[in-house]
């Protein structure tokens, strides 16, 4: 009975337990014009059959909520299929004026999946920045930061991410927040980034007392943040669901992330 009635709770309300998750981030060399710059990260939507316009609503009015300067979507924007790539603009198009930085974005490995060209045209339609192996200064006359982007690990040949070429976009002096879907790339850009910011693990999607999710991905870097060398990672668990529509004790989430000047 325990079983059915999670299953229940999670399918009918879990997935709708939306919550803002404020998360003051120190970026080593941040300029202080830009201390208390805000982020707000969005992941794993999965546009699809069980994420649509309710969801997306929801997800807009906790963005507005947020009050950004920047929004940032990191992959699994879709679910399966590229038919949802005009909704998925449509809905970009309402985020971008809510930002004066805009949106940018990477795909996932469930863009690809649904079809990342697709994926991406709509953003760039919408007026997103795509930061697929890219890089951009975010910032003002009193300063700047570098956010760079990749490609998902799970690309096919010819779409591997490449963090030098990203890298190469921005100051090599300039301090660096990265959005990469996965959150094993870090292994990679360790020491390299200041900030990565992540999703793909939905925090484990659902959770009983323990995450089993922290057993079987690498590192166990399911949700939010952690310290590794001289780099942080902060892992989103993610907005909308994959496989059953179904979330417990993992509630879907928006993160406001607050740089500090450190």
């Amino acid at each position: 009975m325990v079983g059915t009635g999670s299953s229940f709770y999670g399918a009918l309300f879990g997935r709708r337990d939306y919550t803002i998750d404020e998360v003051p981030i120190p970026i080593a060399g941040l300029p202080r014009t830009l201390d208390g710059l805000t982020i707000v990260q969005l992941s794993d939507i999965h546009v699809g059959s069980f994420v649509g316009d309710g969801e997306l609503r929801a997800a807009e009015l906790l963005v507005r909520e947020a009050r950004p300067d920047l929004i940032v979507l990191t992959g699994d924007l879709l679910d399966h299929d590229a038919a949802y790539a005009p909704q998925l603009g449509r809905f970009v198009e309402r985020l971008r004026p809510l930002a004066r930085f805009g949106v940018a974005a990477i795909p996932g490995n469930h863009d690809h999946y649904a079809g990342v060209e697709a994926v991406e045209e709509a953003l760039r339609r919408a007026g997103a920045h795509v930061m697929t192996n890219a890089g951009r200064l975010i910032g003002d006359r009193g300063g700047a930061f570098g956010l760079v982007g990749v490609d998902d690990l799970w690309a096919r040949e010819g779409r591997r991410p490449d963090l030098d070429r990203a890298l190469s976009m921005v100051p090599p002096d300039a301090p660096k927040i990265l959005l990469a879907h996965q959150p094993v790339f870090l292994e990679e850009a360790v020491g390299k980034v200041q900030l990565q910011l992540s999703g793909h693990t939905h925090g484990g999607q659902v959770s009983l007392g323990w995450n089993p999710a922290e057993l079987v991905l690498p590192n166990g870097w399911v949700r939010g943040r952690y310290d590794v060398g001289e780099s942080i990672l902060y892992v989103n668990r993610g907005f909308g669901t994959a496989g059953p529509p179904t979330r417990l004790f993992s509630p879907p989430e928006v993160t406001k992330i607050v740089l500090v000047a450190a």
